[in-house]
């Protein structure tokens, strides 16, 4: 039996007559990376708000660690790490100071844990430098930091990997493997770098205009972005006209640079290719990919919309 950290059932967020969440059953299983997906205003930021004690629901239930009760929830945060939105601190504070500021204000009595923390999130260069002086790149490390004081077995990350450089993206996903795998913390991350967190997450959740339209494993999500086939014609035009009647069922798009994708295609490529070559249409490129996060993303939200 699974052993949820986070789990929602209805749960509904309105302003006025807008429902920023509506009706989202959401499932976030101990010792998992779970990934949500989705674009601006679909309802991610709003909630981890809900999750992290920053807003409360219209209707529906929230549950922590199993726990539903007000007074459990609050003492389930304890056990909470959360980074949302702009990581928050004093700008004219250095590093090492905000970092103290959160022992104190977490009643963590061990003194070593600031230096801990700085070396664990790689900025202790930046120890003395004010707050305000940190890129933003560094601003999201220093506020990993802080997420981290007090040992949460639980991590809520909001674009976490916002600002940071490519090798500066590796080195936040790697850490991130580390806490899940040495520590067994859970994870819950949003992000809008979409191919990063293909890389990262084990589960992933996919909102839309508040909607959960689906949860769904690392693995799973791996077997259905099946192969695609792309090609690259002479006349995009004429070869999309083909392919409508020829395969009416075919699932394809129009790239730039007159390539054509196939989505899960039902035929051989040799037949697509035929196609062209029998109605005077060249072929310069042809190859197979496997599909991405981004592409089962917008399929997955146009058949949600189209409901």
């Amino acid at each position: 039996m699974n052993e949820y950290v986070i789990e929602t059932k209805q749960i509904t967020k309105a302003y006025g007559s807008l429902l920023a969440l509506d009706h989202v059953n959401i499932h976030v299983s101990r010792g998992s990376i779970y990934g949500l997906v989705g674009d601006n205003g679909a309802g991610k930021s709003t909630l981890l708000k809900l999750l992290a004690g920053h807003s409360f629901s219209t209707e529906g239930e929230l549950r922590l660690f199993g726990k539903y009760e007000e007074k459990e929830l609050e003492n389930s945060r304890k056990k909470i790490g959360c980074m949302i939105e702009q990581p928050g601190f004093f700008p004219n504070m250095t590093v090492e100071q905000t970092l103290k500021y959160y022992c104190i204000q977490k009643g963590i009595l061990d003194t070593k844990k600031v230096a801990e923390m700085l070396k664990l999130t790689g900025i202790a260069e930046k120890r003395k430098s004010k707050c305000k002086n940190l890129s933003l790149g560094q601003k999201q490390r220093l506020g990993l930091a802080i997420a981290m004081m007090g040992e949460p077995q639980l991590l809520i990350l909001d674009e976490p990997i916002n600002g940071l450089d490519p090798s500066g993206i590796i080195e936040f996903r790697n850490l991130l493997h580390r806490l899940n795998k040495e520590k067994n913390i859970t994870i819950l991350l949003s992000s809008h770098i979409l191919s990063e967190l293909q890389q990262i997450a084990t589960v992933f959740g996919f909102l839309s205009k508040g909607r959960l339209i689906e949860e769904i494993t690392s693995h799973t999500l791996h077997e259905k972005c099946s192969d695609c086939i792309e090609i690259k014609v002479s006349d995009v035009e004429k070869y999309s006209v083909l392919l409508e009647k020829q395969f009416p069922k075919e699932n394809y798009k129009v790239l730039p640079e007159s390539n054509v994708r196939i989505y899960k295609p039902q035929e051989q490529a040799e037949v697509y290719s035929r196609l062209a070559s029998e109605n005077g249409i060249y072929i310069t490129g042809m190859k197979t990919i496997q599909s991405s996060l981004e592409d089962y993303y917008m399929e997955l939200k146009k058949r949600g919309d189209g409901k």
